[in-house]
């Protein structure tokens, strides 16, 4: 579940660029010119100051190489793995400057991703002995959904759609717009390709038995349904679609929900409220 999953790194290049340039920009790091003698080298250990599943160690070691080629980073706890408090999960050697010069953008990116991986995880182990699968939602940090759904991925969670051009998605809005549930299914599998998949949100009853009655969706999205409802709508579907649960998808309510037979739990809280793993960077 690691080296399987790196990501192209010419992918990684703008992300890390841009970061850099707004913590460098216009003058470089004064502080480090100011206090640190020309020269001057130094080995470094980032690390974990608390437990979690570890994500963001690919762009964060290329951080470091992005900014000073010179420099040895060296992977100690792979992406994908968990870590315990005080573990040394990257290593760095070489000149002080360009090490402090890319602290913070590393630790900014490996911690934001871990905490995503820690909180999926979380969410996954809710998930044990049913067949439901934990997913995110494109509710990213603009700029930040590459890597972000990727730490969903190391985390042991599964992906959504990327972007509006994955698939085919009709919510409640676009029902709206359409004028119902039956004109607005019936026309994306019209203009559906046979590689594009549909799904369909609803959130009541009457609406389920439309879109069974009408056919065309491989997915049915079951929007903010009590417990008792999702059971009654998976029982249903009866395996004639894919379903999803979304909406109100708290890490306590989890387990519940996988019970209920669905095949998949999508959370926008994973990218969206992860709280960040407390790492830090030691000389």
């Amino acid at each position: 579940m690691t080296d399987n999953m790196a990501l192209p790194e010419f992918l990684l290049h703008p992300l890390v660029r841009a970061a850099l340039e707004e913590d460098l920009s216009p003058c470089g790091d004064v502080t480090t010119r100011a206090v640190i003698p020309a020269g001057t080298t130094c080995e470094a250990r980032l690390r974990a100051r608390e437990p979690g599943v570890v994500s963001g160690m690919q762009i964060a070691a290329l951080t470091f190489r992005l900014l000073d080629p010179t420099l040895r980073v060296e992977v100690r706890v792979p992406d994908g793995s968990t870590c315990a408090a005080g573990d040394s999960l990257l290593e760095i050697a070489g000149p002080a400057a360009s090490i402090l010069a890319a602290e913070r953008v590393a630790l900014n990116f490996a911690g934001r991703l871990s905490g995503i991986a820690t909180l999926t995880a979380r969410h996954v182990a809710e998930t044990r002995g049913t067949r439901a699968r934990i997913t995110c939602t494109r509710k990213t940090t603009p700029g930040l959904r590459l890597v972000e759904k990727q730490a969903v991925l190391h985390g042991g969670g599964s992906n959504h759609r990327f972007g509006l051009s994955d698939a085919i998605l009709i919510k409640d809005n676009h029902i709206a717009a359409a004028g119902g549930v039956e004109p607005a299914l019936r026309a994306a599998r019209a203009h559906a390709s046979h590689m594009l998949r549909i799904e369909i949100e609803v959130d009541r009853m009457d609406q389920l038995e439309t879109v069974l009655a009408i056919g065309g969706a491989d997915v049915v999205l079951l929007d903010n349904m009590e417990t008792a409802m999702l059971r009654e709508a998976v029982k249903l579907v009866g395996g004639r679609m894919i379903t999803e649960a979304s909406g109100n998808m708290t890490l306590e309510r989890i387990a519940e929900v996988a019970a209920t037979g669905v095949d998949y739990i999508s959370s926008g809280a994973l990218t969206h409220s992860a709280p960040v793993l407390d790492l830090g960077l030691d000389f």
